[in-house]
């Protein structure tokens, strides 16, 4: 049923005049308070805000989780063990301490937390931590892990893709970034370019529907239940040492920078400055069911983010513009791309070069493709591994200079008819396609197409990308061992799982 309710949301969405779905009067009164007028000014609609900086991304996630009153949702991919995956640990803790019921979704493949760790962390009362389809890491040993990987080949393939993060209910965060440092230019070697975007309104109950759907699925498992062997073992005193370790870290000057406690201080009178600056847009929110892949057509079958996406790419009319970090093809997508072009649809794509990517694998899949996009009529920037608008994109860039990190495209976006906009986790790619499970916001809105637009325009300039042709592209601006890394690569039959 609800499969059938986002196709119908997503054809309201394509027509004009749009009708709004829910009110806006059910925000909780800590965020009604820093939203005023946001009733009258939604009509229904949902308030779309693109978070473009990596730290304005995490000051938002921070004020969220420290104002939030009754529940906080989130579900990630990758949840590391730095200093930025540490800190967001801590501040769920804060908020399950003072009442707040917390529930952590996150995939088994790269979650770094040790067991040990998970299980005191999910020892309060009111924090919940469950893995998405565990078979991998949490409660596998060496040799379960190896016999998963051979026998279970498709099902280990099937990861939560999904990154969203959710307070009371109302308000909602959804995008292509992890809890890493370098999500949020935060790492001193390696940083991503990435985009989010926060919701307030209708599209967050989908939002939250979508999370109750995976938090409730046979592929969620509490890590009590993976790690019982553990868990018979701690004490009271050990979840004692572990919280009172968290918040002294968190207190620690050297690991939450005084200027970063200062930024989310000052969060309440910035936030009705990020309200004014809100669209109000009917939203689709579209996702894909737990699983997403039957099996029935091997590594193939697609998900409904999948079937959403190319629809509104394949009734494109004159332009399309994307940003994804992997471009790898599916099967067809190079034949509807020449389709499009061939009646007049100028394809622009912005992906990561050689030197910027931080997936060999996944760059040698576009690389034997490459020639072929560019022969369909598809126009393709590679991003610079210092592109000029690291300068812009980092507030805090004088600090971070002096190590001189590189930067790579993580953003998943799309302009369509400088019309219709994606933001969300789907990478062009067979995985994405086929595998994951994906989430995103779709909206038909002129005025955040023309500011997403304008942000991946930026990102192609040639002071940030190089533009590759049939007689030019930039690999010869790495050296000779990872071009032959991209050719070693190249002979593995590893498309599908790209």
């Amino acid at each position: 049923m609800r499969r059938i309710q986002i196709r119908l949301v997503l054809l309201v969405v394509m027509m004009l005049p749009l009708c709004g779905l829910a009110d806006t009067h059910a925000l909780p009164d800590w965020l009604g308070k820093h939203c005023v007028g946001c009733s009258d000014r939604g009509a229904g609609k949902t308030g779309v805000y693109i978070l473009e900086k990596g730290e304005e991304s995490l000051l938002g996630r921070a004020w969220l989780t420290q104002n939030a009153e009754r529940t906080i949702d989130v579900q990630y991919f990758i949840w590391s063990s730095d200093n930025i995956g540490t800190l967001a640990a801590e501040r769920l803790l804060r908020a399950a301490e003072r009442g707040v019921r917390v529930r952590v979704l996150v995939d088994d493949t790269l979650i770094e937390a040790d067991d040990k760790t998970l299980l005191l962390l999910s020892a309060h009362p009111n924090a919940h931590i469950r893995i998405y389809n565990p078979n991998l890491r949490v409660g596998v040993n060496f040799w379960e892990r190896m016999g998963n990987a051979f026998t279970k080949f498709r099902s280990v393939n099937q990861r939560m893709h999904d990154k969203t993060a959710i307070f009371d209910g109302a308000a909602g965060i959804t995008g292509g970034r992890n809890m890493a440092d370098e999500y949020f230019d935060f790492d001193h070697e390696y940083n991503f370019r990435d985009r989010d975007v926060l919701l307030l309104g209708p599209a967050v109950a989908d939002m939250s529907e979508n999370f109750e759907e995976f938090w409730n699925s046979e592929f969620a498992h509490p890590v009590e239940n993976l790690l019982q062997h553990l868990g018979r073992d701690l004490s009271k005193e050990e979840v004692a040492k572990k919280s009172r370790e968290l918040h002294a870290y968190a207190a620690n000057p050297r690991n939450f920078k005084p200027h970063i406690r200062k930024a989310i201080a000052a969060a309440p009178r910035k936030f009705p400055e990020i309200v004014d600056a809100m669209s109000w847009e009917s939203v689709a929110f579209i996702s894909d069911i737990p699983g997403k892949n039957s099996g029935k057509f091997g590594l193939e079958g697609g998900g409904e983010s999948t079937e959403q996406l190319i629809n509104a790419v394949r009734n494109a009319k004159f332009s399309i513009l994307i940003q994804s970090p992997y471009l790898i093809m599916p099967k067809g997508g190079i034949e509807l791309f020449k389709e499009l072009v061939d009646r007049g649809v100028r394809i622009r794509i912005s992906t990561n070069s050689l030197a910027s990517t931080d997936n060999i694998q996944a760059f040698s899949g576009y690389h034997g493709q490459r020639k072929k996009l560019l022969e369909a009529g598809v126009e393709l920037y590679e991003f610079k591994p210092y592109p000029a608008i690291r300068n812009t994109l980092i507030e805090r860039y004088p600090r971070l200079a002096e190590f001189n990190p590189i930067f790579a495209i993580h953003a998943k976006s799309m302009v369509i008819d400088d019309r219709l906009v994606f933001i969300g986790t789907f990478n062009l790619d067979p995985r994405s396609a086929n595998l994951n499970t994906e989430v995103g916001m779709l909206t038909d809105s002129p005025q955040l197409a023309s500011q997403l637009a304008e942000s991946i325009e930026l990102d192609i300039d040639p002071a940030n990308s190089w533009q590759t042709t049939l007689d030019f592209n930039p690999d010869s601006e790495v050296g000779r061992l990872k071009r032959m890394r991209v050719w070693l690569n190249g002979l593995l039959p590893l498309d599908p799982v790209l």
